[in-house]
């Protein structure tokens, strides 16, 4: 659908929100490479993006985004639209005596930190998830010991035609970055979540995450362009200690390389274009395969076309 994106303009011009035609994903990634995509928009609220989806052709492809991390979009770009719940999604609020309601593109640090205030428990790992509660809600993200669908009682969806439903946590299936359940056939889309916590001492919260934040910056790279854990942990080990016993740190492809603090990220040293990244990808698989026998699946969704 490239070059049709005009064509939409009439259709989303009224749209509350920021609206952008072939725009570089580049800017909207962890990784920071990616071509265009036809339309990007970035609704002002939930009622806002409600009316974007009841108008906009069902036949034009919608990816959903957050922060862009664990996205690769390759360098020939995306055709139809990418909606970005970054800006215009991001409350965080309490929920009675022991939750949180968190709408799908608040980023997972702010929803650990605002539960501290609110001096609720439960909550401090997703300090160290680099992306937003919709992402995390979708592939059952974790770190440090804990799994964001441990906390979940309630979802709010949206589907195609911008119709809000409430859904119980027992209608998906949680597994290790994973997840099966209504939302798994592209059919509807995450808008926000209710947490279970517990009540505590918010200042006891703030320091565990100090400590999480202290051993994620002294064994992650995380002053670089990465994406995040690449390859998805294989039942009974550590795709990083694979990946580093194959003799793969510092191994490049352009502009990507293979981390030297954390085997099991890609960083963007500069200049790397996504076809390094996905050809560095392929050849780490290769070669953990070839060393171990272990097929490394990954943990990133790649999208898009070739250059």
């Amino acid at each position: 659908m490239k070059g049709r994106a005009k064509d939409w303009r009439a259709a989303v011009m009224g749209a509350a929100g920021e609206v952008r035609l072939d725009e570089p994903m580049a800017r909207h990634t962890t990784w920071r490479v990616g071509g265009a995509v036809d339309l990007f928009y970035a609704p002002a609220g939930c009622g806002a993006l409600a009316d974007f989806l009841a108008r906009l052709d069902p036949a034009v492809p919608v990816l959903w985004s957050g922060l862009g991390s664990n996205l690769l979009v390759r360098d020939g770009g995306l055709r139809g639209v990418v909606v970005s719940l970054h800006k215009g999604l991001t409350k965080v609020a309490r929920d009675g005596a022991a939750g949180v309601c968190a709408e799908a593109g608040a980023p997972c640090n702010r929803v650990a930190r605002r539960a501290a205030v609110f001096g609720l428990r439960g909550a401090e790992f997703l300090c160290g998830i680099p992306g937003t509660v919709g992402g995390a809600l979708a592939m059952n993200a974790g770190a440090f010991g804990g799994e964001t669908w441990n906390l979940v009682s309630a979802v709010r969806t949206m589907d195609r035609g911008g119709r809000v439903r409430r859904r119980d946590a027992a209608e998906f299936e949680a597994g290790y970055r994973e997840l099966h359940g209504p939302v798994a056939d592209g059919g509807e889309w995450f808008i926000g979540a209710k947490l279970r916590l517990r009540r505590g001492d918010g200042g006891e919260s703030a320091a565990q995450m100090a400590e999480i934040l202290a051993k994620r910056n002294a064994t992650q790279p995380a002053q670089s362009a990465s994406a995040g854990s690449v390859f998805r942990n294989p039942a009974g080990d550590f795709a990083a200690r694979l990946i580093d016993s194959a003799g793969l740190k510092g191994r490049a492809v352009g502009g990507a390389a293979v981390s030297s603090l954390h085997a099991n990220f890609i960083v963007n040293t500069g200049g790397a274009t996504a076809a390094d990244v996905e050809s560095l990808i392929q050849e780490v698989r290769a070669a953990v395969f070839a060393a171990h026998g272990v097929r490394l699946a990954p943990e990133v969704r790649i999208v898009g076309e070739a250059e």
